[in-house]
């Protein structure tokens, strides 16, 4: 919610649809009557008389040939392109910010566990150690055991970095100079729990942004074409005048004179009629490429979905497996401890326990993210973002 309000790339997309509404409210202006107010001094060749002219012009373009509704589609394909570019900002946004915060927690699990790794290697150090003194055990499985305790006090580099990245992305997408605090602090995963689909995925795709993108491109496309066509016709439009003029050069009164006129205005292509028709034959291979391209977004948006759904039953099953393994290694540990409490295995025997025990938890860490982002890949893909506010900052007109 945090992100979605002060996002600057959210911001950036409702500042353009903002204005891609304004210009859609405008689109039938050019059809209506324009009345312009002028005054001007007029004066004679030969300087002998001055007057000062004053009237009104008026023009009006009848909406003919199609022109207004051809206008009208091209501003109502910019606008529902501004929403879907809002809608993807704001699909990629939420998808992000579930990505960082998945990663943050995992990046702490994972480091919390390799502390436990590296503090079992120490003991297993300082256990072999005593043993070598005693001449227990060999010099080598003391380098050995060391070599280890090395290496995974090395391994809490990474996700100690990870963390500090993901936290870095996070104040990024919220809008914030630094990460909050509380952030840093460990805490389990998130648990996102069992996920099931309610409608059939070709109905879910229909919220794709892209796929919005490329019917508002077939809307304005067809829009372009509209006005291409309706240039091969004249413009034809009504007009008048009123003109009203006085003397400035004489001191006695005149009378005042005034003029109106109206009539009919053509515009005929004529010596441009070739170039015109070039223009519309343009703009209707644009107009197929842009169904083309709405086509092909659909394709693309089925085969995304697709692999997003086999990839999240993988993952589940993944987490499945790992979770057994976990399971199986935790009766392990366990049973290793009661043979240690009733002295029937060294102490040894318990931390190779535990260190594989760590291990399968840091593997079932892994697993249940990549399950995890899975499925926000899945929400990607399906262009699940939040519906738009009820004041409407993505309203979009109907499918052409």
């Amino acid at each position: 919610d945090t992100a979605l309000k002060d996002n600057l790339d959210v911001a950036q997309a409702k500042e353009r649809l903002l204005a891609a509404r304004a210009m859609t409210r405008s689109a039938d202006v050019a059809y209506l009557p324009r009345l312009r107010a002028k005054t001007e001094d007029a004066i004679d060749p030969d300087a002998s008389a001055s007057f000062f002219v004053a009237g009104f012009d008026a023009t009006w373009e009848l909406n003919l040939f199609g022109r207004g509704t051809a206008t009208r589609r091209q501003a109502r394909g910019q606008l529902n392109g501004s929403a879907a570019s809002l809608q993807q900002v704001r699909v990629t946004l939420v998808a992000e910010v579930v990505r960082n915060w998945l990663e943050l927690r995992a990046a702490q699990q994972r480091e919390t566990t390799l502390t436990a790794i590296r503090d079992d290697r120490h003991r297993q150090w300082e256990l072999l150690r005593t043993r070598a003194r005693l001449q227990l055990a060999s010099t080598r499985s003391v380098d050995e055991a060391e070599a280890a305790l090395a290496q995974a006090d090395a391994a809490l580099a990474e996700p100690r970095g990870a963390a500090d990245a993901a936290a870095q992305q996070l104040a990024v997408l919220l809008g914030r100079n630094e990460p909050d605090p509380v952030w840093l602090a460990a805490a389990p995963l998130p648990a996102l729990g069992d996920t099931s689909l309610t409608q059939a995925p070709a109905d879910l795709l229909r919220s794709r942004p892209d796929i919005a993108r490329a019917e508002a491109d077939v809307l304005a496309a067809a829009g372009d074409a509209g006005v291409a066509r309706a240039d091969l016709y004249p413009r034809i439009g009504i007009g008048g005048s009123l003109v009203w003029s006085t003397n400035l050069t004489t001191h006695r009164r005149t009378r005042d004179n005034a003029l109106f006129s109206i009539g009919p205005a053509i515009d005929i292509p004529l010596f441009d009629w070739g170039a015109r028709e070039a223009e519309l034959h343009a703009r209707q291979h644009e107009l197929k490429a842009s169904v083309y391209a709405y086509r092909q977004a659909v394709l693309q948006g089925v085969a995304e979905v697709e692999t997003a759904l086999g990839q999240l039953e993988q993952q589940r099953q993944r987490e499945a497996r790992t979770a057994d393994a976990q399971r199986a290694l935790s009766r392990a540990a366990q049973a290793a401890d009661v043979r240690v409490r009733l002295h029937l295995a060294s102490p040894a025997e318990a931390l190779d326990s535990r260190l594989a025990l760590a291990q399968s938890a840091i593997d079932l860490t892994d697993a249940t993210v990549a399950r995890d982002l899975a499925f926000v890949s899945l929400y990607k893909a399906l262009g699940g973002a939040p519906l738009p506010d009820a004041d409407g900052d993505s309203k979009t007109a109907d499918a052409p």
